[in-house]
């Protein structure tokens, strides 16, 4: 794949399913590059329209700026082309400026603008925040409003206007009348995508506003399951969204919601129910209990 442009990158996204992939550690908790990229190979076999190295799922937030690097490196290497690679930008804005060319330099195909770290910031601060990422890359930016980083539709409209190559608005916030005033206001000047945790049970409403893809998580150890997720809620099939949701994610929802972190730690327990290489999750995370791993073990043989 040779390099997209920023103007085709919101598109491309946006006429399929994305993910976070997980990042794997040996048993020093330092990155396992091997078990990282058969993974990266795993997943980069199935129709997947991107996917986001070192993000959220990846435990971007416990990685060093070098290793993110590495790990952007090590899947740009494996999907060889076939995928689109996003890497994070983080943290403050001369990390995030750092991180934006890193991932440029190592062949990534766009940017994950994610919520400065730690301070709030009003939205003059955040527009200069956008601003300085994107000049400081050709790449397409997609910015991540969550957290400390959430934005009104003026807002938006000003980070637009000020930044050619921000294509893309990812919501993690989850609040409709924002997200609809979004819209109305730049219609398809950005490509909208659904980041909340487990974007499944937000999806079929979140397609009628203009929100025509998400990052799913479970992707990573159900990729079959939740491509035709993805599948019946660009049909609009609610019968058969609602009969998945019933059958497999709402369960799953009640292991996850048992601890803070367990959005993470879930997904690499998941790799390990399906027998896949794993590892444990980077501190301040914690790992599934026993109990637990063997009940979503279960929960995932249902669905085989």
């Amino acid at each position: 794949m040779s390099q997209i442009s920023a103007e085709d990158l919101g598109p491309a996204l946006g006429r399929g399913l994305l993910s976070f992939p997980v990042t794997h550690f040996d048993d020093e908790l330092a990155f396992d590059e091997a078990a990282y990229r058969e993974h990266i190979g795993w997943l980069a076999q199935y129709d997947v329209a991107g996917l986001f190295a070192a993000g959220g799922t990846g435990e971007g937030f416990s990685l060093t700026t070098p290793e993110i690097d590495r790990v952007v490196r090590a899947a740009v290497a494996e999907t060889e082309g076939r995928v689109p690679v996003l890497a994070p930008a983080t943290a403050g804005t001369a990390i995030a400026v750092e991180q934006a060319r890193n991932a440029e330099a190592a062949g990534a195909q766009g940017i994950l603008l994610l919520p400065p770290y730690l301070t709030e910031a009003g939205p003059d601060g955040l527009v200069e925040h956008v601003a300085a990422v994107c000049a400081a890359t050709s790449l397409g930016v997609i910015f991540y409003s969550r957290a400390n980083a959430r934005v009104d539709d003026v807002t938006v409209a000003r980070m637009a206007e000020r930044c050619p190559n921000l294509v893309g608005f990812k919501d993690g916030v989850g609040n409709i009348e924002t997200m609809t005033r979004i819209y109305a206001r730049m219609g398809d000047r950005l490509t909208y995508i659904g980041g909340l945790p487990t974007a499944e049970t937000f999806a079929l409403p979140y397609i009628e506003m203009g929100v025509t893809t998400y990052s799913s998580a479970i992707f990573n150890f159900v990729p079959e399951f939740a491509l035709e997720f993805y599948q019946a809620v660009r049909a609009h099939d609610r019968d058969e969204v609602y009969r998945r949701l019933r059958n497999f994610v709402l369960p799953y929802l009640d292991i996850r919601d048992r601890r803070a972190g367990y959005a993470v730690s879930i997904i690499k327990a998941g790799l390990t129910a399906v027998g896949r290489p794993s590892s444990r999750v980077r501190p301040p995370l914690t790992d599934l209990t026993e109990g637990e791993l063997v009940e979503l073990t279960e929960l995932v043989k249902s669905i085989a």
